[in-house]
């Protein structure tokens, strides 16, 4: 291993309940509106940071908040952490514009995201 495959965390998911409930207090956390407002996601960027609001934890059934690590080259960085035992959770896809995600699991059960902008 060479340098750090990552770029850091920068985007973390919230499962919501309640989108319209969960928007006002981000927003009122955040000190901002919403950059990205759809009746399936909500977005916030702030300080560098992308926050979002999944209703229901969308298609991938999240249950928890999942920070997604920034990386240069998805497959590579997913292969090496199969390697050292982490389990995949949801397969490499693309989310729209060129962005793609990942999901893997630790040997504690913690679900770790991977994402890349191509």
């Amino acid at each position: 291993m060479t340098g750090s495959s990552t770029q850091g965390i920068k985007t973390v998911l919230h499962p919501v309940s309640d989108l319209a409930k969960a928007k006002a207090v981000y927003a009122a956390l955040l000190g901002m509106v919403p950059q990205v407002d759809t009746a399936y996601y909500v977005g916030f960027e702030a300080e560098g940071q992308h926050i979002g609001l999944v209703p229901g934890g969308g298609p991938q059934g999240m249950t928890s908040p999942v920070a997604y690590w920034h990386v240069h080259d998805i497959e590579a960085t997913l292969a090496e952490v199969i390697a050292a035992g982490g389990t995949v959770k949801e397969a490499v896809n693309e989310v729209g514009a060129g962005r793609v995600v990942a999901t893997v699991v630790d040997p504690d059960g913690n679900v770790l995201g991977l994402l890349q902008d191509r």
